[in-house]
């Protein structure tokens, strides 16, 4: 609804709303709980940055996050936070946890135009409820995208780089081969456990063991491989949706004695750097992490310049790192 409907509604002028709205003196009480009512009763919004500037952009960007302790997360936010500054804009991060009711307060932000667009790094099973709250609002999906949804997205064949990453295991004489998987409200663990099916069924692997995660968290590492270590038959190899969760995994196969890759090979996926330093170094899947940001905030920005730019749905490369634990 516009001021000049709140105005209509109310029976005063616009100036009249407007000096409510900023709450000025001068207004009758009578005539300034007549105003109120009429903003209740019409749901209205004021435009925040549109009492300052009418036309210009805020030249602020949303960026809703799932998990801001994920080094992932963090390193892609920095490649979304260069690029934004190299092209004059800001951004407001949201460490949203997946959670609509933290999120809808943030894409509030978006009818205020105190925001010009958004990108997510959201659960798949969040997508749908974000589509309803962004609306027609520029947005683009980072590292986690739905292609069946009218947004763009920026992400990586997680699929394949998980069948890639268990053939790698297999061509090394693995064949009892674990995976610890993520939520399976994300879209990409969906996609990385489809991989790793794949990847058993062309090397006519029967051994198939999967440990579950509630979330990307070290500990959570180390107890899915407690799990799968006492097993009546353990794994000989481990793939690992998240290098956060194969470090906690690594731990306590040293915990346990097991020599790393002799007696169990381990690898991880996102490549972040404390990989390079653990002993022995993390086998990976490296995501162009920068690059993930970087392309976000460059579609995000031409939608925001022209809302007729069409959906595109960018799949980047990835590199299958060997380093010391597989």
């Amino acid at each position: 609804m516009s001021i000049d409907e709140v105005a209509k509604k109310a029976g005063v002028s616009t100036a009249t709303v407007s000096r409510v709205l900023n709450a000025h003196a001068g207004v009758r009480p009578t005539t300034r709980e007549r105003v109120l009512v009429a903003i209740r009763e019409c749901d209205y919004q004021p435009n925040l940055l549109a009492r300052q500037l009418r036309t210009a952009r805020s030249r602020m960007l949303l960026v809703l996050v799932s998990n801001i302790t994920n080094p992932f997360c963090s390193l892609v936010v920095r490649g979304i936070e260069e690029e934004a500054e190299k092209q004059g804009y800001h951004i407001l991060l949201c460490n949203s946890e997946s959670k609509l009711t933290r999120e809808s307060a943030y894409l509030g932000l978006l009818s205020g135009k105190v925001v010009d667009g958004v990108i997510t790094m959201d659960a798949i099973s969040c997508l749908p409820g974000l589509t309803t709250m962004i609306g027609d609002f520029p947005w683009v999906q980072c590292g986690e995208g739905d292609p069946g949804i009218d947004a763009s997205s920026v992400t990586i064949d997680n699929a394949e780089a998980a069948r890639a990453g268990v053939t790698f295991l297999a061509k090394k004489g693995r064949s009892r081969i674990a995976l610890i998987n993520s939520d399976m409200r994300y879209l990409y663990a969906e996609q990385r456990e489809h991989g790793y099916r794949q990847a058993l069924a062309e090397w006519g692997l029967d051994y198939c063991q999967i440990e579950y995660v509630d979330n990307l968290d070290y500990r959570e590492g180390a107890k899915a491989m407690r799990n799968l270590l006492a097993l009546p038959q353990p794994p000989d190899a481990v793939f690992a949706v998240s290098d956060v969760i194969a470090g906690g995994a690594l731990s306590v196969a040293h915990q346990l004695g097991l020599a790393v890759p002799q007696d169990l090979a381990l690898l991880g996926f996102d490549g972040v750097p404390f990989g390079n330093v653990t002993s022995p170094p993390l086998s990976t899947i490296q995501q162009p992490m920068h690059l993930l940001g970087v392309r976000s905030v460059q579609l995000l920005i031409a939608k925001i310049k022209d809302h007729r730019q069409p959906v595109v749905n960018e799949v980047l490369g990835w590199q299958l790192i060997e380093r010391g634990s597989a």
